[in-house]
């Protein structure tokens, strides 16, 4: 066992199950301890949407360092100021509020449809419906609004005013849309549930239902979000017009930032002293959001729909594949024995996740369709 190994299982506290290798260098790909690089389909789930060592991102982030890595949010800085717009003129959302999270975001969104529906309806409509296989963060708030029992084990009581319906059950969320719901969330490819993409017409007469009764519809967008399905957000394939969107992961490309994107129903629902983050809109990850949003345009886009078509066009082709599931580079394969397959993986030289007894594919949105050739080598093998 290597010295970071031993130092890592000493004094890091045992919440992940790490694979049995050390990354070192972002240079070429990956690279273990004894300097053999990996094939990267995981993206540090989903984080390097440009691949590790993206040096347009790296510069970004240097120059920033060096002028203004941090300040409070008591002043005007102008990274912040310059990827909220960026995000509202590429979105037709209103306002951005940015934490450092995934969970963040979606406490935000959650905090903002309650005191929308407070201020204008008083008490008695805070329930927020989910769906069941749904994973929205591990805050309490977050875990509360995420319908898998798995993730609620040791950890309660937890936050009332959750309920949780079926995927793709109109009856059961028309039922489930009383008079006490300010708002409907949902991921529309569940991740962790999964990788399962909701079905179109399910969407559509949710956002129906939800604007005859006023019920705000929240789009968790932390993991679809920011090229990863092949549009700019997931729910753009849906044509849907959500009232609140959460992202992250990838709109940080390495650096920790999340943002909660709110529409012309709730863009002045948070005032002043109603929410806040020391560290959120950071000037040095708002740089970096402000490299990665940039280059995600129409044309970069299309090439990444036909990249993903390619990708999915080769899986369809191998035998030891049962199912392939997800949206655009957010996919998920049934195989036999997933543990084994992703063990088998690592050994040839690629790099895959997990998602509920599936593979899990999640690579870099700009991966090339030679490196798509090799890695679908390693998978018909494995």
């Amino acid at each position: 066992m290597s010295d970071i190994r031993q130092t890592d299982r000493e004094y890091i506290a045992n919440t992940y199950n790490r694979f049995d290798i050390e990354i070192e260098s972002i240079e070429n790909g990956y690279a273990s301890a004894d300097g053999k690089e990996f094939i990267d389909f995981g993206s540090g789930i989903g984080v390097n949407i440009f691949g590790a060592g993206d040096k347009e991102w790296i510069d970004a982030v240097c120059r920033q360092a060096s002028i203004l890595p941090h300040s409070s949010n008591l002043y005007y800085t102008r990274p912040c100021a310059e990827l909220a717009k960026l995000l509202c003129e590429k979105t037709g959302m209103k306002k951005v509020f940015f934490g450092n999270s995934g969970a963040e975001a979606n406490e935000c969104a959650i905090k903002c449809a309650r005191k929308y529906s407070y201020d204008k309806y008083g008490e008695g409509r805070k329930t927020i419906i989910t769906l069941e296989n749904s994973f929205h963060g591990r805050t309490l708030l977050t875990l509360s609004a995420t319908g898998q029992e798995v993730f609620h084990r040791y950890f309660g009581p937890f936050v009332e005013g959750f309920r949780y319906v079926p995927a793709n059950d109109i009856d059961a969320l028309k039922a489930a849309l009383t008079d006490d719901v300010c708002a409907f969330m949902f991921e529309c490819v569940q991740g962790e549930g999964g990788v399962n993409a909701l079905e179109k017409d399910y969407l559509a007469e949710a956002q129906k239902l939800c604007g005859e009764k006023d019920i705000l519809m929240i789009v968790d967008e932390v993991q679809t979000g920011n090229g990863r399905t092949g549009t700019l957000y997931s729910y753009m394939q849906y044509d849907l017009s959500p009232d609140i969107v959460s992202t992250a992961k990838g709109l940080g490309g390495g650096l920790p930032i999340g943002a909660c994107l709110m529409g012309e129903k709730v863009r002045d629902t948070l005032n002043a002293g109603s929410h806040g983050s020391t560290f959120g809109g950071n000037p040095i990850c708002c740089a970096g959001a402000l490299s990665v949003l940039s280059r995600l345009d129409e044309e970069f886009l299309g090439d990444v729909r036909a990249r993903a078509d390619y990708l999915w066009a080769k899986l369809s082709e191998l035998k030891n594949i049962k199912s392939i599931s997800g949206l655009g580079f957010m996919i998920g394969l049934e195989v036999e024995d997933s543990k084994s397959f992703i063990s088998n993986c690592e050994r040839m030289g690629l790099l895959v996740l997990s998602a509920k007894g599936k593979v899990r594919l999640l690579p870099p949105i700009n991966v090339s369709r030679e490196t798509i050739d090799k890695a679908v080598r390693i998978l018909s093998e494995a």
